[in-house]
């Protein structure tokens, strides 16, 4: 069944020039050369606003140090609000770089830091490697604080798809391990539930543009190192998994009507509204998975992304 019929008017055009996204082993080397080739496009005309620099959070555990990039607005004043920013790409490719032109300009407007995490991917790192990476960072960001000007009792995580996983996934973990508390998660449509791979009643208008049911397949075996859908995954590796989710801070979840986390992104909404924690939902009609990053400029992206900024403002403001 095609859902080509639903797709917002601005983002057809898009779809018709769209190159086919799938990733699969064999495929891996080309889509981590295209991604790392786009990513470094997005780096070729800084704004001169927003100063950056590469710091290196100890790893846990004696893994190995976890580069970040700190973005800093050159007007920011002390005791500054950040955002721990966790990169997308089904757990198997990006780096800290990915999504530079989004991190400079809400760095700017929420007048706020960004530090972007160069996890280690998959398969050659599975889980728990990102994760562990991620958390790294989150007490090196809290330890480090004040000395960088930062406000340790402001700290949001954020994450795209595979890095919304990680981020939902470290709020549990920092819940449960009494770890450096978070102040917001901002979850946008994220990868939390590797049961939807495996479902016998799957959506039939998901997952047809952009990341598809095979490269979600292929992910999510590459993180878990076993088949999806299998008893024995830690919850920490597919948050939906969790037993509980009270507790949890404050949480804006953005997905789309057409990407193929759809369900899993409005049932992890539903526990934890039922969870008692604050949550808000937003579910960009006519939209497929990444349409934001795009195609920034349709009307349908601004819309979604002022959503998330604003959902940011406020808990900062709180």
């Amino acid at each position: 069944m095609t859902s080509r019929h639903l797709v917002d008017p601005e983002l057809v055009p898009v779809l018709e020039l769209m190159p086919d996204m799938g990733v699969s082993a064999d495929r891996l080397a080309a889509t981590r050369a295209r991604v790392l080739a786009m990513t470094e496009l997005g780096l070729a005309d800084p704004d001169g606003r927003v100063d950056v620099a590469e710091h290196f959070a100890p790893g846990r555990d004696g893994a190995p140090d976890v580069r970040v990039r700190l973005y800093r607005p050159l007007d920011l004043g002390p005791n500054a609000p950040v955002v721990l920013h966790i990169h997308g790409g089904g757990f198997l490719f990006g780096s800290a770089e990915l999504g530079d032109p989004r991190n400079r300009e809400w760095a700017r407007e929420l007048s706020c830091a960004i530090v972007s995490i160069d996890y280690r991917v998959a398969p050659e790192t599975p889980f728990p490697g990102a994760l562990e990476d991620c958390f790294a960072v989150l007490e090196w960001l809290h330890a480090q604080a004040s000395e960088l000007g930062l406000d340790a009792r402001r700290i949001a995580v954020r994450g795209e798809s595979a890095g919304g996983g990680l981020a939902a996934a470290l709020a549990l973990m920092a819940r449960d391990l009494g770890g450096p508390a978070i102040r917001f998660q901002l979850l946008i449509y994220p990868m939390i539930d590797d049961r939807t791979c495996t479902t016998d009643e799957p959506n039939p208008f998901s997952g047809q543009y952009v990341w598809d049911k095979g490269s979600n397949h292929f992910g999510w075996k590459s993180w878990l190192s076993l088949e999806p859908g299998a008893d024995e995954v830690p919850y920490l590796a597919a948050p939906a998994r969790a037993d509980d989710v009270s507790g949890l801070p404050p949480t804006f979840i953005g997905t789309a009507a057409l990407d193929i986390f759809i369900d899993e992104n409005l049932e992890y909404a539903r526990r934890l509204i039922r969870a008692g924690v604050p949550t808000e939902v937003y579910v960009a009609p006519g939209a497929f998975h990444g349409f934001d990053a795009i195609a920034p400029d349709a009307a349908i992206s601004r819309i979604f992304v002022d959503r998330a900024k604003d959902a940011l403002r406020r808990a900062f403001a709180a």
